[in-house]
C-alpha cells in the first residue's frame, strides 16, 4: 500500500512516467457518502475511487467491482446493478445511489478488482466500508460483513466530533490480529492541507496484542483506517507472474468541528 520512490516513476497501471516524485504514496480504497448520517430522504449517494487521500490524485483506473452492498438489519443487499462507471482525470471510477428502504445503520461494503501495483511488484485487494445512518435508530453500526480482513469499529464510526478517538480492532477471518499495521489517511479535499514533509502524509500505527488499535482524530473531514496483510497465497499478475497479494481492511469516518 505504501511506496517511497525518488527520481523518474512510472506510477501505478496508470503508466504515467517522467514525474518527479518525492516521498510516500500510499494508496486507499475510497468509499464516501455524500452524508454519514441522514434524518430525512430515500436514497444515498456514494462514490468509489482508488486513489491517494492527501494527495488528491492520482486516481488509479478501477476495474469492476467483484461485490459491492449493504448490510443493514442484519441483511445484505447487493448493489452491484446500481453501480455506474464514470471517468475522472481520465481514469475509471464509480458512483451510486442506494436506495435507503428501512430506518438502521447501512455499512456499505466493497471488494474492488484486484489492482497491480508494479513499483511494489504485488496485487492489491483493498476490502472497504463505511457507515451510514439513517433514522437515528444508531442500531446496526458495529456489525461485522464478514470480509476476509475488517475493522470491527468499537467507536461509533459517525457523529464524531474532532479530537474524539477512533478505536477498532482488525480481525482477519473474523479473528484478531495481533500487532496489525493500521494506515491512516485524510481525505484532504481541496488540498487545504500541505503536509510539512512526507511523514505527515499516512500515519501508521500498530495495533496491540488483541488487535485494538486507537488513533485522536486532529481534524474535521473524512479519515480512512486501513489494516494491511499479506494474503497466504500469491496472485497472477497481468504480466504472468505469479505475485504476492497485499490484503487491506478498510473503514472510513467522518469528524466534524464542535461549534
Amino acid at each position: 500500500m505504501r511506496q517511497r520512490a525518488l527520481g523518474w516513476l512510472g506510477i501505478g497501471i496508470v503508466g504515467s512516467v517522467g514525474l518527479w516524485v518525492s516521498g510516500a504514496w500510499a494508496h486507499f480504497q475510497v468509499l464516501l457518502p455524500a452524508e454519514d448520517v441522514i434524518q430525512q430522504g430515500r436514497s444515498v449517494d456514494l462514490t468509489l475511487m482508488f486513489t491517494h487521500p492527501m494527495e488528491q490524485g492520482p486516481i488509479m483506473e478501477m476495474g469492476q467491482p467483484v461485490q459491492f452492498g449493504v448490510l443493514v438489519g442484519g441483511k445484505k443487499i447487493d448493489l452491484l446493478k446500481h453501480l455506474r462507471p464514470e471517468k475522472r482525470d481520465g481514469k475509471t471510477i464509480y458512483t451510486c445511489q442506494a436506495p435507503l428502504r428501512q430506518l438502521g445503520d447501512y455499512v456499505f461494503y466493497l471488494e474492488p478488482a484486484p489492482y497491480y501495483e508494479p513499483a511494489e511488484k504485488k496485487m492489491l485487494i483493498h476490502y472497504t466500508k463505511v457507515v451510514v445512518s439513517y433514522g437515528g435508530t444508531e442500531e446496526g453500526w458495529d456489525a461485522l460483513v464478514g470480509l476476509p480482513v475488517e475493522i470491527e469499529p468499537l467507536v461509533r464510526p459517525y457523529g464524531l466530533w474532532t479530537g474524539n478517538c477512533f478505536r477498532g480492532i482488525v480481525r482477519r477471518n473474523g479473528k484478531p490480529v495481533p500487532f496489525a499495521t493500521i494506515e491512516v489517511e485524510y481525505y484532504n479535499e481541496g488540498q487545504k492541507v500541505r503536509p510539512p514533509n512526507d511523514a505527515f502524509v499516512t500515519q501508521r500505527i500498530k495495533a496491540d496484542a488483541q488487535g485494538c488499535f486507537c488513533y485522536c482524530i486532529p481534524r474535521a473531514g473524512w479519515w480512512g483506517f486501513a489494516a494491511l496483510v499479506e494474503a497466504e497465497e500469491k496472485m497472477e499478475s497481468p504480466h504472468g507472474q505469479m505475485v504476492p497479494v497485499e490484503l487491506g481492511g478498510l473503514i472510513w469516518v467522518r469528524a466534524v468541528d464542535m461549534k
